[in-house]
């Protein structure tokens, strides 16, 4: 209630889930909105209730009186202690803080895509105690992940974390798409501009170049000169240059040899003539990849098999 905004953010939120939505404004007691919502909840047979309590980046008694009479008015079953995982040492402090008035089931570490090394994991489960249940990994509804140890661990040891990013492909690709594909270059079709774009997007849907390198083993052991190279920015330029092709350019990749032609592109995508012949480049690579692909059959099944182990030509896109 004492953020600008955040009842109105909290009621978009449940609209995106799906979920109920208990309405309140800012001059209700906090304890009061909290229990009308139990009371809420349990008339509607609801399942679970979510009560998110007032954020704070410092320790204040008087917040920590607040969330202690919740804690006592509602009883809950899991009480979650939300950290952002890039205040380093104060989430340790801040945790502790909290232990010490509420007893703690777990811990909610958040912005991890932006803490490479995990430091702030290992400091708030030595202090706390407590498991930690979830990680968030952006910024999007799905970005919440069920937190797993040794996956952690071997991110910051370098190794990757293949099991997480499987998972990510299984429930962020459009699979309907990727077959589509597979039947395609199957058929003896060419791989043309418009697939391109789908995989640059289906990229960009599992989070981007960088959380693709941070699951990868052995990307960890870039050097930053060659990981500053490969960010997502490259692969908005791409996509801006595909989107400013005709119809007729996207179908008929090569098309693009015109001058007159690469000219309009780089002005439609505000891009250089470099940057252009760079990208064709990189899709003549894929191109091949899929024509062989193609040959050895078997579907998506084949597709993996032949895939796995190895990085396309050259890479990724954008790499």
């Amino acid at each position: 209630v004492y953020r600008p905004a955040a009842i109105e953010q909290l009621r978009v939120l449940a609209a995106q889930v799906e979920v109920g939505f208990v309405e309140s404004s800012g001059e209700q007691d906090p304890v009061d909105i909290a229990t009308r919502a139990l009371k809420t909840a349990r008339q509607q047979f609801a399942d679970v209730l979510l009560i998110d309590t007032a954020g704070r980046l410092a320790v204040d008694q008087a917040m920590m009186d607040e969330v202690s009479r919740i804690h006592q008015a509602t009883s809950p079953t899991e009480t979650l202690f939300v950290v952002d995982s890039m205040t380093g040492q104060d989430a340790a402090n801040t945790a502790r803080a909290f232990g010490d008035v509420l007893p703690l089931t777990g811990v909610v570490l958040t912005k991890t895509d932006g803490d490479a090394r995990g430091g702030s994991a290992l400091s708030v489960r030595m202090v706390t105690g407590k498991p930690i249940k979830f990680i968030g990994v952006g910024e999007k509804i799905d970005d919440l992940e069920l937190f797993h140890p040794e996956r952690i661990a071997q991110r910051i040891l370098g190794m990757g974390d293949v099991a997480t990013l499987v998972e990510e492909v299984q429930r962020k690709v459009d699979h309907e798409q990727a077959e589509k594909l597979v039947r395609k270059v199957s058929r003896g079709k060419k791989f043309d501009f418009d697939d391109f774009r789908i995989q640059l997007e289906q990229m960009q849907n599992m989070g981007g170049m960088s959380s693709l390198l941070d699951k990868l083993p052995g990307m960890g052991n870039l050097s930053e000169s060659i990981k500053s190279k490969m960010d997502d920015r490259e692969v908005i330029r791409m996509m801006a240059m595909i989107n400013s092709m005709t119809p007729k350019e996207r179908k008929f990749p090569n098309l693009i040899i015109q001058g007159s032609r690469k000219r309009r592109i780089i002005r439609g995508s505000g891009t250089q003539i470099q940057d252009l012949n760079k990208m064709v480049k990189q899709f003549n690579q894929m191109q091949k990849m899929m024509k062989k692909m193609g040959k050895s059959g078997g579907g998506m099944a084949g597709m993996m098999k032949k895939l796995q182990g190895k990085l396309p030509p050259g890479g990724f896109p954008g790499m």
